[in-house]
């Protein structure tokens, strides 16, 4: 079977690897750019743009919520500019029912949540 162009295995090896980075940096209250997460992803190959991470991060991000951890990715920013949340995690945030009126807002309960949870781990 293929998952979004890759082997199921292949796809669920980078799910694992994501997830693995991001609760890192959570325990650290940190965030992680867009680039120097696909820089860590070695199952399979993504570009920092690319429509493959996005459904890679909205998969991890999804599952993580539904266990009541909130949206992990929150934590993956841009490296410049705003250094916040592409508008991916916005979408994803309202499809799981969050207010998105105030992107900021939405984004920083986001965040403190993921950083509350796995901190304390």
């Amino acid at each position: 079977m293929s998952t979004h162009g890759f082997d199921d295995s292949d796809w669920e090896s980078a799910k694992r690897e994501v997830k693995k980075i991001l609760i890192e940096r959570a325990k650290m209250k940190g965030t992680i750019s867009y680039s120097e997460l696909v820089e860590n992803i070695h199952s399979i190959e993504v570009k920092a743009r690319s429509s493959r991470l996005f459904k890679l991060l909205d998969e991890v991000s999804s599952e993580e919520d539904a266990k009541g951890r909130g949206m992990i990715a929150a934590i993956v920013v841009h490296k410049g500019g705003d250094t916040k949340p592409g508008s991916g995690f916005f979408k994803l945030a309202e499809r799981l029912g969050r207010d998105t009126s105030d992107k900021l807002n939405c984004w920083r309960k986001e965040l403190k949540k993921v950083h509350s949870y796995w901190s304390s781990q």
